[in-house]
């Protein structure tokens, strides 16, 4: 029309047109046969024939002799279970109040909004302009009277302190720092998990052929040297749980967590040089061998420490001043659940070693058992307070003395009034009742938790105080003990005298234990160096040795169960992971020789 085309005339307006329309082919999209058909189509004749027929045939049926009813069952298919296994669909649930005033302010701005959002005509012929930073500036409070004012700096600092002071970013700030220090650690992690470590290649020149001969030949000779000396075994440190925290104090006991084995619990207690009676019990993880995931604070210093098997969270603590307490390791307080120290039964010594014991196979209630310097042995039981009976009672006896000629036999010995100090202690592998206790005086007692008679019977071999005693898990009829004679004593059970005796140095033995993958190698510490004694290959000697730091003595040690490693606590109150290197394993003829 703006073009402005050109108009018909009156000649070209009456002038006769002739347009033709023609039907396309029909697309048959859906075609279902009707089963009717009127009466005056052509098939109409067929059909009604058709039925005819077929209803002399149903009507010949009945009355008809060739033909028989019957009914068939159809056995339908087997049917088929099909499962698709998808990820699961997040669901959250979000929930607001609203009340009436909210309801009526919605709607005003609702019916506002649209009067607000009309923009005022310009007058033809005018472009429109933006307004300047002035009238905007003007213009903003009357448009938004209800904004809220713009925050302080007071505010802003308030906000600040309290995103640094977040849980949420603490958090974050743990992961980041798990992070770097397994990056950190990833070679040496690498070798405690026995996984191949993976190096970066480096990138150099072409060396010469001179050079890749040298290199060949001290590559041979590193091989031919590796087995000689792999053979008595090594030991390399990976890393050292430590920090400011544990300077000053002296490792005293270790146990890893029975349902996370990468967890271990490390005790700490005053140094013998130093007043201060303050303790600590530090919870380590691999994640981070830099700083403990919990700390415990403890008014005196901590003797023993031991995970509960039943319940994993629940770490019992023993003091040098007589009090048990547990600590939930899952809860960030470092508060602990329960405490002896209102008890009317608790220790008057030091609690050198506690353990939780499983009452039977099978069953999963769990026991608390402690040992103290004031000669009891105690089970405790948990409540709403932490109370404990005595089990036994260590008496002191009279040393034994040879029979002379001429004399007449002694009665059996006959305890005085006067207590003996109880040092350690270790149940039997497969028999819950019956327990090993090492005493001051030198003695183990071979006891029974059940019966009138709870000492069966005392072994006597050491001439001072017995610091560990350890059942053999392999083979329950021998046990290890160790003492401040310098000695470490292989007993039998049935048998009252000592089988084989260990001396290597002139040095208090301070803890024992048995290789969890052979029943023939034991390692033991004393104030000099970590020993290694294999009784495959000999009784004389130890096999590996390392000696202690110069600046501190060994004071305990442990075996990993997930790796081929050995923890070392000593006094400066660091706890060393190291590695066994070539530490065969006895085959099982050798297993049976020993026995």
């Amino acid at each position: 029309q703006e073009e402005g085309e050109a108009a018909l005339t009156e000649a070209e307006l009456e002038q006769r047109v002739e347009m033709t329309l023609t039907e396309t082919e029909t697309l048959w999209m859906l075609d279902l046969p009707t089963a009717l058909v009127s009466t005056e189509t052509e098939e109409a004749g067929r059909v009604l024939e058709r039925n005819k027929i077929y209803a002399e045939i149903c009507n010949a049926k009945t009355d008809s002799e060739y033909f028989e009813e019957k009914m068939v069952q159809t056995i339908s298919g087997a049917a088929k279970t099909k499962e698709v296994q998808c990820e699961p669909i997040t669901v959250a649930e979000k929930g607001m109040m609203v009340t009436s005033w909210d309801l009526d302010h919605s709607l005003e701005s609702s019916e506002t909004k649209p009067a607000h959002s009309e923009k005022p005509r310009t007058p033809a012929g005018k472009s429109s302009k933006c307004p300047s930073a002035e009238e905007q500036s003007q213009a903003v409070p009357s448009a938004t009277g209800s904004a809220v004012p713009a925050r302080t700096h007071e505010e802003q600092g308030c906000s600040s302190e309290e995103i640094l002071t977040s849980a949420n970013l603490q958090h974050q700030l743990v992961v980041m720092e798990r992070i770097l220090t397994e990056n950190i650690f990833q070679p040496k992690l690498a070798l405690y998990r026995q996984i191949p470590v993976l190096t970066e290649p480096v990138v150099t020149s072409e060396p010469e052929e001179g050079a890749e001969e040298e290199e060949d030949e001290e590559e041979e000779e590193e091989e031919e040297q590796s087995p000689a000396e792999g053979a008595g075994g090594s030991l390399e440190q990976l890393w050292s749980y430590r920090c400011d925290l544990t300077c000053g104090h002296s490792v005293s006991s270790m146990a890893w967590n029975k349902g996370n084995p990468d967890l271990l619990a490390v005790g700490y207690r005053e140094l013998e040089c130093q007043d201060q009676k303050k303790g600590l019990a530090c919870c380590w993880s691999l994640k981070n061998p830099m700083w403990p995931e919990r700390i415990f604070r403890c008014d005196h210093g901590v003797t023993a420490v031991d995970f509960s098997l039943a319940s994993p969270n629940l770490l019992a603590v023993g003091m040098a001043n007589g009090c048990v307490a547990i600590y939930d390791v899952q809860s960030p307080k470092d508060t602990a659940l329960l405490d002896s120290s209102a008890s009317l039964n608790k220790h008057k010594g030091p609690v050198w070693q506690l353990r939780w014991v499983g009452q039977d196979r099978g069953d999963k209630r769990e026991r608390l058992m402690c040992i103290s310097g004031d000669g009891r042995m105690t089970q405790w039981f948990i409540q709403q307070r932490l109370d404990c009976f005595d089990v036994m009672k260590i008496k002191r006896t009279e040393s034994g003395k040879k029979k002379l000629p001429g004399e007449r036999e002694r009665k059996s010995e006959g305890p005085i009034c006067q207590e003996a100090a109880g040092m350690c202690f270790d149940f039997h592998p497969e028999d819950t009742d019956i327990f090993l206790a090492g005493t001051e005086e030198g003695l183990i007692h071979c006891c029974s938790c059940s019966g009138k008679e709870q000492i069966l019977g005392t072994y006597r071999g050491h001439k001072g105080p017995v610091y560990k005693v350890a059942w053999n898990p392999s083979r329950p009829a021998s046990f290890l003990s160790c003492s401040a004679d310098w000695s470490i004593l292989l007993w039998q059970r049935h048998s009252r005298s000592p089988l084989l005796t260990f001396t290597s140095v002139a040095a208090f033995v301070h803890d024992i234990k048995w290789a969890p993958r052979s029943p023939l190698i034991f390692a033991a510490v004393n104030d000099r160096r970590v020993e290694i004694w294999d009784l495959s290959v000999s009784v004389f000697q130890p096999v590996l040795c390392c000696a202690a730091s110069p600046e501190g003595n060994l004071s305990s040690l442990l075996f990993t169960s997930n790796a081929e490693c050995l923890l070392l606590g000593d006094s400066r109150g660091q706890v060393g992971v190291w590695q066994l290197h070539y530490l065969a394993v006895p085959s099982t003829e050798q297993v049976r020789a020993q026995r």
